[in-house]
């Protein structure tokens, strides 16, 4: 596909972690046209990110609020009752088994998809060991996916590496979005495990979530078309 008949895949999920709203909105102003999907996460939080989402969406963008809710049950559901209200797309909240049936609940009959989240992608075996867990990574994800589906949320944030056994245990319609995504060679920062855009796609991902080498690099709008052409590959 020529470069300049590449477009847009809602299948991507720029991360904002910016330092600020500001810098947030001129990089969706940077990227223009080339990316419809946006993730806004605990940095921008408590500078007015929850606003800024509805912003982007009035844009005719797609909002992912990854606020990683965890907490009393009473006080997900309520929270993401609130959440609810400004028109996102996904919401993450921790796989615990209560916070996950709390958020569904919460979410009532929006269109508000929730989404567990299993493992972070910046822990490996040790890591989990170190703060008790004796699982491996996989094993702990499909416990908490198992829950998931039992609670009723929507879907689940996972490293690609473990999307496709995801993917072979879960309805056709779950959703299982990858964060710790990168290109051939790329910086994998603190990122542990991880696959490139195509493989994480072809393990059976329903989305990607990347921020650094998008908004980090010296050509956001290059970078992005690349991981684009990548997806499609």
């Amino acid at each position: 596909m020529p470069a300049n008949a590449l477009k847009a895949d809602p299948r991507l999920y720029v991360a904002l972690d910016l330092p600020n709203v500001d810098a947030a909105q001129a990089m969706v102003n940077q990227l223009g046209d080339n990316v419809v999907s946006y993730k806004v996460g605990l940095q921008l939080l408590p500078l007015g990110g929850a606003e800024f989402g509805q912003r982007l969406k009035a844009q005719g963008k797609n909002v992912f609020y990854d606020f990683k809710l965890h907490d009393i049950g009473a006080t997900v559901e309520k929270a993401t009752r609130s959440i609810a209200t400004l028109g996102a797309d996904l919401l993450t909240v921790h796989a615990r088994p209560d916070v996950m049936a709390s958020a569904a609940a919460g979410r009532g009959e929006s269109d508000l998809k929730i989404l567990g989240v299993t493992v972070l992608t910046s822990l490996d075996k040790a890591a989990l060991e170190a703060i008790g867990y004796q699982d491996t990574a996989e094993d702990l994800v499909m416990r908490r996916v198992d829950q998931a589906i039992a609670a009723g949320i929507d879907g689940v944030v996972s490293s690609p590496l473990e999307a496709s056994i995801i993917r072979a245990r879960v309805p056709d319609d779950f959703l299982v979005v990858t964060p710790g995504v990168r290109m051939a060679g790329g910086d994998k920062a603190d990122q542990m495990r991880i696959a490139t855009p195509q493989d994480a796609l072809r393990f059976g991902a329903s989305q990607i979530v990347v921020g650094r080498p998008i908004t980090a690099a010296s050509d956001p709008v290059a970078a992005a078309r690349a991981i684009i052409s990548n997806m499609s590959a």
